[in-house]
């Protein structure tokens, strides 16, 4: 089992992997199919019109997510990790104002938003919780080509078909295309402690079967560059989020009292606490005002990872880059066996598969650049995931803010105390990590869906929308 850092870290929009940077994605997949040789064309038929329509947990809080806001863009041609985000605004009011789509290298294509993009609360796709098909049409109504995808989480985008062959996958044997093909965490260990390498070290082996070290080196330099500038922009920036919550950005204001309590030396015993929940709020008010962000492990979890590692930064006066990278590549190592054996989906599993994911890899990250041997830092994902086990995904209106925000704060936190306990002790607990993400998986399948970013029970119903 391979799967990138970059794939794990996608930079990107929000205010969600799944909800936003998924289906704009797949809108790109549906423009480039449409102009191969790879479906059954017609003799001289040519596409005049599309249409797309959202089921499952798109439907339901596709509104509150900008679901249909991403497609439109995808459907311009704008790809997740380079739309303008001070644009977007004016792209879809010009297809709302002309009713076409106009993707650069196709002709215009008939696009109506508010009639020919369906939110179908009614009917449900097979494969997942988040699906979409897209249809295309010539210039007489008939139908050309209609392919269904979905939107997995972390930004992956598959259609049925491989969805099928991916689940296939995940009962084949493990991937010998790279030296270290571990699946599971005991495999991990297995070959660090046989191998006498770190897990970053695995990693990083790994990616260099794919890329120099200098292009791992920029591409994860990259990577933290734009998650330290979501942090910053969003310590800069307050007012209201949009929505309609009218819900306040507090990282700016909670920042500029940190910084004058910083300068005065006063005793304060929860400062590194604050000053990491500060951090990962900042994320999130991004993510949740449409900002740039990377997806860690997911945008609804975006700011755990980044928050943990400037938390590193700031306390650590010896940290360096080459620190950040190792902390990328064990956290992106801990994702891909999460993502292999459960989900990292909050329509899938709730999110427990978000916030805890991003928890257990912030955790081993931590541990990792803290000198920590691979079963402590196998240990600290371990209690991280361990308790958000259970953890529903239930967001007020559809919204990725309300308990969104601050939960990434307190995720921050717990990965941090999770590293620091497994530091301090010598590796050996009685809760495996595998067993941990296969407790996950099950309590996952086993949740109502009411609780699966659908935002039809929990805090989304019990709390009054102001």
């Amino acid at each position: 089992m391979f799967l990138s850092v970059f794939d794990v870290f996608k930079i990107g929009i929000g205010p969600s992997s799944s909800h936003t940077m998924g289906p704009m994605s797949a809108a790109n997949r549906f423009l480039a199919l449409i102009l191969t040789d790879d479906w059954p064309r017609p003799a001289g038929a040519q596409v005049a019109a599309i249409k797309a329509s959202l089921h499952g947990s798109l439907a339901y809080t596709g509104i509150g997510h900008g679901t249909g806001r991403a497609v439109i863009l995808g459907l311009m041609g704008e790809e997740p990790h380079s739309v303008d985000p001070d644009r977007m605004d004016e792209i879809i009011a010009e297809v709302e104002r002309t009713g076409r789509v106009t993707p650069p290298g196709h002709p215009p294509y008939e696009f109506q938003p508010k009639t020919d993009l369906i939110f179908d609360k009614k009917q449900p796709l097979p494969g997942h919780a988040n699906g979409m098909s897209f249809s295309a049409y010539d210039r007489n109504g008939r139908l050309l080509l209609k392919r269904i995808y979905y939107s997995i989480g972390g930004g992956f985008v598959v259609t049925d078909t491989e969805l099928e062959a991916l689940r296939n996958s995940k009962k084949a044997s493990s991937d010998a295309r790279v030296p270290y093909p571990f699946s599971t965490a005991s495999q991990m260990l297995d070959m660090a402690q046989r191998s006498g390498l770190t897990i970053a070290q695995m990693k990083r082996a790994n990616e260099e079967t794919r890329m120099s070290s200098s292009e791992l080196d920029g591409g994860l330099d990259g990577i933290w560059e734009a998650m330290n500038g979501c942090i910053e922009r969003g310590l800069k920036v307050d007012g209201i989020m949009p929505g309609g919550l009218k819900v306040k950005r507090r990282a700016r204001a909670i920042h500029d009292k940190l910084k004058e309590e910083w300068r005065s030396n006063r005793l304060n015993p929860v400062l590194a606490n604050d000053w990491l929940s500060v951090y990962a709020m900042a994320v999130n008010e991004e993510n949740a005002s449409g900002g740039r962000v990377v997806t860690a492990p997911t945008n609804g979890a975006a700011g755990v990872i980044p928050a943990t590692a400037r938390y590193f930064l700031h306390f650590h006066e010896d940290a360096t880059a080459e620190d950040i990278r190792n902390f990328l590549l064990t956290a992106a190592a801990v994702g891909g066996i999460i993502k292999h054996n459960a989900s990292i989906s909050g329509a899938e599993v709730g999110c427990q598969g978000e916030v805890g994911s991003a928890a257990a890899m912030a955790a081993a990250g931590l541990a990792a650049v803290m000198g920590g041997s691979p079963e402590q830092i196998e240990n600290a994902a371990e209690i991280a995931l361990e308790h958000h086990l259970g953890m529903t995904c239930d967001p007020i209106a559809g919204l990725v803010q309300v308990p969104c925000i601050e939960r990434n704060a307190l995720g921050a936190v717990k990965a941090v105390t999770a590293a620091s306990l497994a530091i301090k002790g010598d590796g050996t607990h009685f809760v495996p990590l595998d067993a941990c993400i296969e407790t996950m998986r099950q309590t996952g399948n086993d949740m109502s869906e009411k609780y699966k970013e659908t935002s039809t029970g929990g805090l989304a119903v019990n709390v009054v929308e102001c």
